[in-house]
């Protein structure tokens, strides 16, 4: 019997998305190969909830005392979404202790959670993403070059967030103090990307039999003026599943996205969104740590896929644990 820590919580505004996940993969372990325990990550106090209990985590070797001895774990499931997790910050922790982990590495999530960054090596790597502009916490706003080089609508983003907070879709000239601002508040870097019009699909990926998979694709029709957090957690929009794409888009996408899980250095289960326009699909973000609750996309395409999620989660496991 596996001893799972799954890891929760953290101190962006994804928290409660994140406690949403972790119980979902509590509840579909494999009981008869793992036992789960929630460890939760908050202010810099971690605990694990055990029992009904709570119980400190001893940081020095991630063990927890129980019933007078120590209890260890052999793997941890992250379904802590944004820092510390996504963000690269905890992993060197679990390498420093040789505990494998369900995410990718450091380095690697450190770069696809540092939305610009991940644009330019998704470029150099013949990827198609959308045009942008990055702007510092401290730099002059200039409103004319912003709209000369991306034109308007466009949309103005923190760099470093997820689940669409602090994401706004700015269509003239007089909304982009507020929208920068209201950037701001999430990270000290911005975004601002060229609005790419068309058809919003996500695509999941995994390993399996060592080779990187896809799973059917999900096309995202929202109420709203763009998939923003209400759209995601609110049921303002319709996911659906397999997307309303052709055989030949649906390919090339699949296959793209394993390209990308390949050449970014991948690991785990991964999600990752785009925008197809004129028939082109241009890649939004790439999700390493992507949301596993209810209403998350990722379910409910391992569902179409005819894969249980006490499947996935048990492939994720032993892949990574490979």
């Amino acid at each position: 019997m596996k001893e799972i820590a799954i890891l929760t919580g953290g101190d962006s505004a994804e928290h409660e998305i994140s406690l949403q996940s972790a119980n979902v993969v509590l509840n579909n372990l494999n009981p008869e190969k793992y036992r789960g325990t929630l460890i939760h990550i908050k202010e810099g106090k971690w605990t694990a909830i055990f029992e009904n209990k709570t119980i400190e985590i001893n940081k020095k070797d991630f063990s927890i005392l129980q019933n007078s001895s120590k209890k260890y774990f052999d793997f941890v499931f992250m379904a802590l979404h944004g820092p510390p997790a996504e963000n690269g910050t905890l992993q060197p922790y679990f390498d420093s202790l040789n505990l494998p982990y369900s995410s990718c590495n450091s380095h690697v999530s450190a770069l696809t959670f540092n939305k610009i960054e991940c644009n330019k090596k998704l470029a150099e790597l013949g990827f198609r993403c959308a045009k942008s502009m990055n702007l510092k916490k401290e730099e002059e706003i200039d409103k004319d070059e912003i709209i000369n080089t991306l034109g308007l609508p466009c949309f103005i983003k923190p760099n470093q967030a997820g689940s669409s907070f602090g994401i706004s879709k700015v269509k003239s000239k007089s909304e982009i103090d507020e929208a920068i601002n209201n950037a701001l508040k999430h990270d000290k870097m911005v975004l601002i990307e060229e609005f790419i019009e068309g058809i919003e699909v996500s695509c999941g990926v995994r390993i399996l039999n060592n080779k990187a998979r896809s799973f059917p694709i999900t096309e995202i029709v929202t109420e709203n003026d763009f998939f923003d957090y209400e759209a995601k957690y609110k049921g303002l929009s319709k996911e659906i599943t397999p997307a309303r794409i052709s055989k030949e888009l649906t390919e090339q996408i699949q296959k793209t996205t394993e390209e990308i899980y390949n050449k970014m250095e991948l690991r785990g289960i991964c999600r990752i969104d785009y925008i197809i326009m004129n028939q082109l699909p241009y890649i939004i973000e790439i999700n390493t740590i992507p949301g596993l609750s209810e209403e998350s996309i990722l379910p409910k395409q391992a569902k179409e896929a005819g894969i249980s999620l006490s499947e996935l989660f048990d492939n994720c496991i032993e892949t990574t644990l490979k």
